[in-house]
């Protein structure tokens, strides 16, 4: 049997393999692609409209400051100790704050208005703080007193006599209240001032208020610290001027646009 002869039989076969082969690639590929993860394009959901609408109108703020006495005094007394251990400190500043505390309530100072604002008890380092000699014991002692013209002699007999050794005063208003709604109502005239000559100038009639703000975060209050020298008695009365206090107020006010 000579090549050609064989050659015919053999064309069927390869034939076959090559049909069988790119089955098996198309099963493949098919495989492949049913593996894959699928991907969803889905269309942006429509943004809603914005159905808020700008208000025309006059902005404007206002303010305004009224001086008032201070009928106040915040006195901050204290005393402190410093002994071998930590029990006799606490030891002799409990005498010494009990000294101090009935000297303010001899002064006319009512129990209400004495509490204690800082109390501590710690080691005390000498060098480089890596020996304690001691240890030191604190007290702050505040007391409200109501007659601000007599503070200086009543921090004389805080020191002279109740013992205190750290002593500072600051000023307030017992009520604040009725001058911040004073300056609160000269802030909101000084507001409208503002808004009528803006809208003057620019050819338009005021309307009616439609918002109003008070921008004011605190009340006034003042401080002063006062050191004194431990040991006689000063010559004369500590004199301790009082001035006045100022009360700030600051409004926001808008205005409509008449017609």
């Amino acid at each position: 049997m000579g090549i050609n002869d064989i050659r015919p039989s053999l064309r069927p076969v390869l034939f076959s393999g090559a049909i069988a082969t790119v089955c098996a690639v198309a099963v493949t590929l098919a495989v492949i692609v049913a593996s894959r993860p699928q991907i969803v394009v889905a269309a942006p959901a429509a943004v809603p409209q914005s159905t808020s609408t700008f208000t025309p109108g006059v902005f404007t703020s206002g303010d305004a400051i009224v001086s008032k006495k201070p009928d106040l005094a915040s006195l901050s007394v204290g005393v402190e100790s410093l002994m071998p251990t930590a029990s006799a400190a606490q030891k002799d500043l409990a005498s010494k704050a009990a000294k101090l505390i009935a000297r303010a309530k001899s002064l006319g100072i009512a129990d209400k208005d004495i509490s204690t604002s800082q109390y501590s008890v710690s080691p005390n380092y000498v060098g480089a703080k890596t020996t304690i000699d001691g240890y030191r014991a604190s007290e702050q002692i505040q007391l409200k007193w109501h007659n601000v013209d007599t503070v200086g002699g009543a921090l004389d007999s805080l020191v002279q006599q109740g013992g205190a050794t750290s002593v500072s005063v600051g000023f307030g208003l017992a009520s604040p209240k009725a001058a911040q709604a004073e300056a609160r109502a000269l802030a909101i005239a000084d507001a409208k001032a503002r808004a009528q000559a803006m809208a003057d100038a620019a050819g338009v009639k005021l309307g009616q208020v439609i918002r109003v703000s008070d921008l004011s975060y605190a009340a006034p209050y003042s401080n002063g610290n006062f050191n004194y020298a431990l040991g006689a008695a000063a010559a004369a009365p500590t004199q301790i001027p009082v001035g006045e206090l100022d009360v700030q107020v600051t409004v926001e006010v808008d205005f409509a646009i008449g017609v």
